[in-house]
């Protein structure tokens, strides 16, 4: 979790996975939906990348927490 301390304003799929605790093609199945949704949190594709904005992510999370 080091690595997620550093100040990035975006996760990474490998992020997201580290944070919930569930594998790669989970996590770009999951990520796929929420980007076509932008429901609960906001996705950005950037090609195949997928990032995260963290404030997103973390309200999100901090709401189902």
């Amino acid at each position: 979790m080091e690595s997620l301390e550093n100040g990035k304003k975006v996760y990474s799929v490998e992020d997201i996975q580290t944070l919930l605790g569930i594998g790669r093609s989970k996590a770009y199945t999951w990520l796929d939906e929420v980007y076509k949704k932008q429901e609960p949190f906001r996705v950005i594709k950037i090609g195949r990348l997928f990032r995260v904005p963290r404030q997103s992510f973390d309200s999100w999370l901090d709401r189902i927490s």
